[in-house]
């Protein structure tokens, strides 16, 4: 992923569904995925996460400087959305094992 604003942005939109659906082992693994990418490409060593009602805030700690990253609520929160509206498209299947 060339950019950390989009693989932070991608690792945000999955984080919000896995934590909402803490029984869907792909997003869990998916977010797992980005998380490695950010530590991996990005060399982002911590991050936090706050939301207002109109934005998501991600303040990453890259080589020991902090960064702020900025995303409206309507564009991150939207695959949940669309999750919400139709969940017989979004069925959870149990961990094989």
């Amino acid at each position: 992923m060339k950019s950390l604003q989009d693989a932070i942005y991608n690792w945000l939109t999955i984080k919000i569904v896995s934590d909402a659906r803490p029984e869907d082992t792909a997003a869990q693994e998916t977010t797992q995925l980005f998380d490695q990418i950010l530590a991996e490409e990005h060399d982002v060593e911590s991050k936090e996460l706050k939301r207002d009602a109109l934005m998501y805030y991600v303040t990453v700690v890259q080589e020991g400087n902090p960064k702020e990253y900025r995303f409206p609520r309507d564009l991150i929160e939207v695959m949940l959305d669309q999750i919400r509206q139709e969940p017989d498209k979004y069925v959870t299947y149990p961990e094989e094992d």
